[in-house]
This record gives structure tokens, sequence and C-alpha cells, in this order.
């Protein structure tokens, strides 16, 4: 029994819901966004609530049931709030700008790197040493983040590179004499 899937997900206050076969769209003050909820799992709309229920119980529709819960609450939650990651540059003369729409980054290397914003995602610079990353999709907000901070990954001697906010770097102890 999938203690997530069990809960049905309200439908927040300022966001419209719909449910067509296995379609579910939201559409809120942020924008629009849809889900395919797969073949196994069956959802309804009722009583200002979306409810996900597997339609047997085979193991392979029982793992689907939660997922689709999960990422039903998170179509929800964009469409109303949006997704923010915040992203802290360590280092001398490691820092970032925006360049027109695109982020320009300089993290140690003999050149600047560039990096093209997707569709759909605001990236903003409020301080050379900080970038937030926001959109509406979860896992799009997430992948640019990830992607930005794979530039320069933090090492464990110094702590130098891009981290996300509040992640805690394990450091190491340099070499002794």
């Amino acid at each position: 029994m999938s203690r997530i899937g069990k809960k049905p997900v309200p439908v927040p206050a300022g966001v419209t819901a719909t449910v067509e076969g296995q379609l579910v769209k939201a559409k809120g003050a942020k924008g629009e966004l849809s889900f395919v909820v797969n073949e196994e799992v069956l959802v309804k709309l009722e009583d200002g609530a979306v409810s996900v229920e597997p339609r047997d119980s085979s193991k392979n529709a029982r793992s689907k049931w939660g997922m689709a819960r999960t990422m039903i609450s998170n179509i929800f939650v964009g469409v109303g709030q949006g997704f923010e990651k915040k992203l802290e540059i360590n280092g001398v003369g490691y820092r970032a700008a925006m360049q027109g729409k695109d982020v320009q980054l300089q993290l140690g290397f003999s050149h600047e790197v560039v990096y093209k914003v997707p569709a759909g995602i605001t990236v903003s610079v409020p301080k050379p040493t900080e970038i937030v990353v926001s959109g509406i999709d979860k896992q799009v907000v997430g992948q640019v983040a990830a992607e930005i901070r794979e530039y320069r990954l933090p090492e464990p001697y110094k702590g130098k590179g891009v981290k996300y906010a509040g992640e805690q770097i394990v450091r190491k102890e340099g070499k002794k004499k």
C-alpha cells in the first residue's frame, strides 16, 4: 500500500485542474502544465481533489502509483507558485553575470563559460556569487541547476566551485609536512 499514493491531491486555490482519461492538465497564475499518467494507474477528479489508485494489484501498477500522485502534486505547485533552486559560487575570481538571456560564468578556466537558458526557465544573478534558477517545471529547474553546477563541481580541499545553497561540502585535510 503506497502511503503517498493513498492521499488525494487537493487542487490549490487559483489553480484549475481537468482530468481527461489519463491526461491531467493544470492551469494557474504561472502558466499551464500537463502530465500523462501511466495506463496502469486510474485517475479521478472529485470534490476538488485528484485521487490516484492502481488499476490492479500487480507490482508494476503499485510501483507507478505513488510516482503518479507526486507528479500531479508537482504540476499543481508549479503552476501555482513555481519552483526555485539557488546556487552559490565559491572561489577567488569565480563569478556569474547575465549576458542577455544567457548566463556567463567565470570559473577559473582560460575562457568564459556561457550557458544558454532553455525556454520556460528564468535565471537571475542577484549577486556575482549567487545564481537563482526558477520555473514552473520542477524537473527542468533541477536539470538546469545541475548542468550549471556541473561546470565546476565543489572540490573537497578548499570548497571552490558551484554548489547548491545550503549544501554541505565534505572537506578533506590537506597534505601534512
